[in-house]
């Protein structure tokens, strides 16, 4: 497998402040304040401790990307996002290991544009790829 690097632990979350705030009680310091997401229509703000970065996501709308999660999912970790250098030789081992695409490669405003895509699998859930700059 191609080297994977993990980049952050998706939440979803109702209340993006709120969540800031205790994600601080437990030491977390926020790396980017809310950026709004409007092709998932949803709110994103990353925040760090030590090595360990959690994204804390929000859906602005009923039709958010996210909204259907958060009603059956609550407040909760939903995905791992994972870096690489080398995002065609992953995406392919990935895939044909029966992890299956869930979208297609599309920019993150919170993460200056880059592109993510997610997958799936029956064994792990939801990850997040993000492809090189």
């Amino acid at each position: 497998m191609s080297a994977l690097r993990v980049h952050h632990i998706g939440y979803l979350v109702k209340k993006i402040e709120k969540a800031k705030q205790t994600f601080e009680l437990l030491g977390y310091r926020t790396e980017q304040d809310v950026v709004y997401d409007d092709i998932r229509k949803i709110d994103i703000c990353f925040m760090v401790m030590g090595d360990c970065r959690v994204e804390l996501v929000s859906p602005v709308s009923e039709d958010s990307v996210v909204a259907g999660l958060i009603r059956k999912y609550k407040n909760s970790p939903y995905h791992i996002c994972y870096e690489t250098d080398n995002y065609e030789a992953a995406y392919a081992e990935l895939t044909a290991s029966g992890f299956l695409a869930i979208d297609t490669p599309t920019p993150a405003p919170a993460l200056d544009g880059r592109k993510v895509v997610f997958l799936t699998s029956a064994a792990v859930g939801m990850i997040e790829l993000i492809v090189p700059a």
